[in-house]
This record gives structure tokens, sequence and C-alpha cells, in this order.
């Protein structure tokens, strides 16, 4: 079988940048500096799914300078676009705002911000910052009022009418046969989405409109009746997303973009309109599926349901979230904060194999793993690995001892013989775990199948874990049990260590079932023997 070949480090990244350097020489394009481009929402609560975007747009960038190329990621922040419902937590009174661009709203929770949309983007650039992610911000309301986008606008404009069709022939609808795909701000009420564009007066580059009533998702907005005149070099209004993207492309001169399956009707217009339109050919996509929470529903800004990477960030560690995110791209997934124990101990695992503490035969999936671990270190790779410690296991120990609890952690870390000593690196991951502890239930292990002499010994452990008269020394008598089950002691320890702790090894299992309570051990088998 004829080996494939590996690009770069490996991973979809990688070969994502390979395919758009690729396209890019096709296309005869200066390749001096290619830039990458992700969408940050301003009108509602940021998450961890459009933190997302921007932080494997920075992977692709990552991967582009391995390459050898110079690229850059551009963050731009739609702070022009209307205020479509009141998002779940706030106020009614924000009931008032809606249809109005979310620039040129009070921000309705702190007095820090100039808007509403300051104050969202502000979250969302605190969580690239405190990720390590490096990017330039753009946001709507500077390039408009700076005419960055004038001449995509005009030339849009003056082919409004084939665009239009176009619209209707891709993707079915037809509201831009009868107006034009712009929204001017309307200049008595200050909505926007209200106004329909009607005509476009080519040589003094500005729009007709009149306000009137509009549905935005399921929000009927009433328009004033005003009929006025905006201009487009002015930041007086801004293009539909069927045609802004197409815009944006050519202005900043962007080369890739990723895009969810929620926008996959505006990206093929925009496709469009950049290559016939603008002629600009459209940059290389990759399409990926929405983060869903635990219900299965798109995380969603307006629905409340939302993960922010600052609440993640009080349970683990940023590495943790990278790892979540540059795993893989397609699929759809269910993200809670119960997935944080595993991806922390799976961090640690991914860093044992990068520095060869876990030997691997297959040499493909080791250069990809390792790879891996590069991205979510940012390619800034330490000399060596960090000290690791089940998360599980900290997160056990820190629901035993409330008062005095990182002191009494760490001396049972000893006693385990997991560490030798304490430093800052491992106070601060019992911080974290003592915060996830105080937060949430337990959540549970993978899940093992046991057959044979294996399902036995467990099954002989859980007896003897609920007899009233437990042997003191639990270690030597779980030594005892594998000897009389004729299983290699390391591999019944390990098996153990999956049940209790998902994880292949661990503490001194003796002690360790001692301090967390035998019966809660107990429990735990028994899920497994009953799976």
């Amino acid at each position: 079988m004829e080996e494939q070949e590996i690009i770069g480090r490996g991973t979809w990244i990688d070969k994502l940048a390979y395919e758009l350097v690729k396209r890019e020489k096709n296309l005869g394009r200066k390749i001096n500096m290619i830039k990458v481009e992700s969408g940050l929402g301003a009108s509602g609560i940021p998450h961890i799914g459009s933190l997302g975007d921007a932080v494997r747009a920075y992977g692709v960038e990552l991967a582009l300078e391995n390459l050898g190329y110079k690229s850059e990621l551009i963050a731009y922040s739609d702070d022009m676009d209307g205020l479509r419902k009141i998002p779940e937590g706030f106020s009614e009174d924000l009931g008032v705002h809606l249809g109005k661009p979310v620039s040129q709203i009070k921000d309705p929770v702190c007095d820090k911000h100039d808007s509403f949309a300051a104050h969202m983007i502000s979250q969302l650039l605190e969580g690239l910052d405190d990720l390590g992610i490096k990017y330039i911000h753009e946001k709507a309301s500077d390039t408009y009022k700076n005419g960055l986008l004038k001449e995509q606008i005009h030339t849009i404009l003056v082919n409004s009418e084939k665009i239009g069709e176009k619209i209707s022939e891709l993707v079915g609808q037809e509201k831009y046969k009868e107006s034009l795909p712009y929204f001017p701000i309307c200049s008595s009420c200050k909505k926007i989405y209200t106004t329909e564009a009607y005509e476009y007066l080519e040589d003094e580059r500005k729009v007709k409109y009149r306000c009137k009533p509009a549905k935005l998702g399921s929000e009927n907005i009433d328009g004033c009746g005003n009929e006025g005149i905006a201009d487009i070099t002015k930041g007086e209004g801004k293009l539909s997303w069927k045609v802004e993207f197409a815009a944006r492309w050519q202005g900043f001169d962007v080369r890739f973009e990723a895009y969810g399956k929620d926008i996959m009707d505006s990206v093929k217009v925009n496709d469009w309109v950049a290559d016939e339109i603008l002629n600009y050919p459209h940059p290389h996509h990759v399409k990926y599926e929405m983060l869903l929470d635990k219900e299965g529903k798109k995380i969603s800004k307006s629905l409340g349901n939302v993960l922010t990477s600052q609440e993640w960030l009080n349970y683990g560690t940023p590495e943790s979230i990278l790892l979540l995110l540059y795993k893989r791209i397609t699929g759809a997934r269910e993200v809670g904060f119960e997935d944080i124990p595993s991806l922390m101990d799976e961090y640690n695992e991914l860093e044992d194999i990068y520095f060869g503490k876990t030997k691997l035969d297959n040499e493909a999936k080791l250069v990809k793993l390792k790879g891996l671990y590069e991205y979510v270190k940012l390619c800034n790779v330490p000399n060596s690995p960090g000290i690791h410690v089940s998360y599980r296991l900290l997160v056990d120990l820190c629901k035993i001892f409330k008062d005095a609890r990182k002191q009494l952690v760490i001396k049972k870390l000893i006693e385990y013989g997991v560490i030798k000593n304490s430093n800052s690196e491992i106070e601060r991951l019992i911080d974290l775990a003592s915060n996830y502890a105080d937060k949430f239930e337990w959540i549970g292990t993978t899940e093992i199948k046991l057959e044979g002499a294996t399902r036995k010994a467990v099954e002989h452990l859980e007896e003897l874990l609920t007899q009233k008269n437990v042997p003191k020394d639990l270690q030597s008598s779980i030594y005892k049990i594998a000897k009389d089950h004729k299983i290699p002691t390391k591999d019944f320890f390990k098996v153990l260590y999956q049940m209790i702790l998902a994880t292949d090894h661990g503490p001194r299992i003796g002690p360790y079932i001692n301090d967390i309570g035998r019966e809660k051990v107990a429990r735990r088998l028994r899920e497994h023997l009953h799976n």
C-alpha cells in the first residue's frame, strides 16, 4: 500500500493551508501575504462556538506560516447589525431598540463601553486574548464610515438587478428582485432592516429608501414611514449579508474564511458576487458543523444557552478549549462543562505522546497527534512537559476537603506518589478543579466493557467495598483479588483506573479509595457492571 503523504504537521489544518496555497498559485495571485478572516458576532453574548471560528482561522494562519508564507487573521465585527430580538436574560426594556444597529444602542450591562456592540465584542476579544490568539480587529462601523468598501458597494448596486435575479435562482429569495441589497439606517427612527432601498442614484452614490414595517426573525418591527436618501460613502447604511461578505473579501483581500452550515446560502451567493460581479475570486472555504448544547440544540446568543470561554476558564485551561476546537472541524458536537475533565486529561496524554513518554507504532498517527499538540500550544512548544495530575483525581479530592483544601489535596498527592512536591502549576490546577468540584456533580467516566475473569474480579471488589469490615490494607486486598482471578496486577489496576478516573494510571489505589469513600467507588463500579 502506498504511504499517504504527510503535509506540514499532519493535521486537517495543514491540509487546508496546503489546498489554499495551491489554489492561490493556480489563480496566479500574489501570495506574499495571505489573509484569513473570521466574523465576530456583536448582537448577543459571545459563546465558545463564535470564538471557535476565529480560533480555527488562526490555526490556518499558523499552518500557512509553517509552510513559509506570511499570514494574518482579520477578526471582523458586524457592529452595524440590527438587534433582531432580545437575547435571553436581558431586560424587556431593550425591546425599544429592536431594529437599531447594535453599535447605536447603549450598553445595557455596564457603563464601561460605548454601546451594546462594544460590550459584546469586548467579551469575544477578551476570550481570544485569554487563549493567546493574535488578530487584527476590524469593525463594520469603521469600515463603512471610512468608505473602505465604497467601490464594492457601488459596483454591487449598479449590478443590483442582475444580483437580484441570481439570488432568486440560487436560494429562492425574491426580495432583492424588488429592492436593492443595501440597508440604509433610517435618518428618522435610526433603525436598519426596516428600510427598503428602491433606487440607486449612481452619479451621486446615494440610495433612496422608505422605512416600513419588517419582520426580523420572529419579531415584527415597526417602520416609521420616513422616506430619505443615504450616502453609501459615509457609513449611512450597510450591505445585505447576501452580498456583504463578497465586498469585504475584496476590500480586505481575504483568501480564506470558514463558515457554518447556518449561512450556507449567504456564502453561495457571496461566492458568485465575488467571482462574477467584483471580479475577485472568492476565498478558499471549509464548512464546519455547529457546536450544540447537551440537549442537541444549537448554541445560540439569542436562546441564552451560551457557554462562554470566560466561564470555561474558571474550570479548565486554555489548552483544553484549544484542544476541543482543533481536534477536528467536521461533524456536529455536543459541548458542555462536563467535557472539561476528559479534555484536561486528554491534553496530558497528548503532551506525553509529543515528548515520547507514550509510544505509538503508527507513524502517521504519531505525526498527526504531535501536530495537534503543536497547534494546541499555538506553535509555541515548551522544552519539556508539564506536571500531569489526573483532573478527575483532583476533582475527587477537592470534593473531600473543604477547609485547608489546597494544602490537604497536595498532601494526598504526595502520599499517593503522584507528585514529589508542590509548585504554582499544581496549585493552579487545584484551583480549577476546586471550582469544578464546588459547581458540578461528578460527571461519569468512560464506558468499559467488562468480560470474563475481569468482570468477576470487579464484582469481587465491589462486594468487598460494601462490607462493614473492609480490610485495613485495601491495597493488598486488591492485589489478592487480581491474583485469585488470575489477572495480571498491572492489567487489573489499569481497568480500575479507567472505571474510576477514566485514565490508564493513577495514585496508589487502596489509599485513594479509602480517602474518597469506599461506597462512592462501589457505586462507580456498579455503574460499569450494569452497563
